[in-house]
């Protein structure tokens, strides 16, 4: 079967760590008893029909449906007097095990946790379908701005909240994918795929939260062996707060009030580039677009030096900084300036020239490009 669905290029679709089959099939339980009645009944028809009064077996099967489902298509062969009252008695059996269905339905109905588990299941399995999705913690101001980005750019998101009014915000503020659960639980990250997301954004307004939660995380690469850290965001309010979550994990911690300070001191030293962090970094149409690519150890341009590489050439980008492997930065690099590996190159270019740029940089032999330039 494996090999067949190979062939014919099937794809079976990813299945969530937690499925919520125990919880789904636990709430049809009540459903077992109509079920098991009906059977039962069914069975007592059509053995009774042939034995009164000597019906086929297909005869008996469709006259004890029609008799205990009470459609009114009536006899289909004539029948004698002790098998009309067996037909009342169907008819009876019928009407009760009808009233017992729908008083279960309407029970089931009124809880509402069959839906919920349903609904939830379901958002389970179209979370599973993520890939390299970032997972953004606690809603508030701060994650609806940032979801609004990451939808722009077509970066697919889950959002958690342990708030019962995530629902209500997820249907006002367009989340596709949600979950009400505390996000540094071990539960929460199963059922946020996070195995296969790339990063997580933890936006609480409490710094305890964003502490417990960054934690979390690294605690859960270690245990699950992942192949490649989390790129964790954090936010703080406080310089000290921002020292804190970095020692803990946090790649990138976010404090809004130094970030609105140096946007205001940039305005109002240089009132003509108020826009430009707008127009070049946050628009998402813009053509342009800036990214650090790493030089992998086995690439043809290490130890080249930068104008022998000819990338500015052959992918229309051009290199504006490189970040050397032990964290050292140099802005506007020269031509004679050496690619070491594992370095970073800051590329600047339109997004067909940046990823040209990181297929060339992948290569092992020397490109045949550079013959022609």
């Amino acid at each position: 079967m494996k090999t067949v669905k190979e062939f014919l290029g099937w794809k079976t679709s990813p299945k969530p760590h937690i499925t919520l089959n125990d919880e789904f099939y636990g709430h049809l339980a009540p459903f077992r008893l109509p079920l098991i009645l009906t059977i039962l009944i069914m069975l007592i028809g059509t053995i009774g029909y042939m034995a009164i009064d000597d019906f086929t077996l297909m005869n008996a099967i469709y006259q004890t449906g029609i008799t205990f489902t009470t459609v009114g298509y009536g006899e289909i062969q004539p029948i004698s007097d002790m098998g009309r009252i067996f037909t009342i008695t169907l008819i009876i059996l019928g009407f009760v095990v009808f009233s017992i269905a729908v008083g279960i339905i309407a029970e089931v109905v009124k809880k509402g946790e069959f839906q919920k588990t349903a609904k939830e299941r379901k958002m389970l399995y179209e979370i599973a379908r993520l890939k390299k999705h970032f997972v953004v913690c606690y809603h508030n101001d701060y994650s609806i701005e940032v979801t609004q980005q990451l939808r722009k750019n077509h970066i697919p998101f889950v959002v958690i909240d342990p708030r019962p009014e995530i629902h209500e915000w997820a249907i006002e503020h367009k989340y596709p994918q949600y979950l009400q659960a505390e996000p540094h639980a071990e539960l929460a990250m199963l059922k946020a795929h996070l195995s296969s997301a790339k990063g997580l954004i933890t936006l609480s307004d409490s710094i305890a939260d964003n502490i417990a939660l960054i934690a979390s995380v690294r605690l859960f690469e270690k245990e699950h062996a992942l192949p490649r850290p989390y790129y964790v965001i954090s936010a703080a309010e406080s310089m000290s707060d921002v020292e804190k979550l970095k020692k803990l994990g946090a790649d990138t911690v976010v404090s809004p009030t130094k970030l609105t300070a140096q946007r205001v001191s940039a305005m109002a030293a240089r009132p003509d580039m108020e826009n430009l962090l707008e127009e070049f970094l946050y628009k998402s149409d813009n053509p342009l677009d800036m990214q650090e690519i790493e030089v992998p150890r086995y690439s043809w341009a290490v130890l080249k030096k930068l104008r022998e590489t000819h990338i500015r050439e052959i992918t229309n980008t051009s290199v504006v900084g490189i970040r050397k492997k032990d964290g050292k930065f140099i802005s506007m690099p020269k031509g004679d300036t050496l690619v070491t590996s594992e370095s970073k190159l800051l590329v600047i270019g339109t997004q067909d020239g940046i990823k040209m740029t990181k297929d060339l940089l992948k290569k092992r032999v020397k490109p045949k490009e550079l013959k022609f330039v």
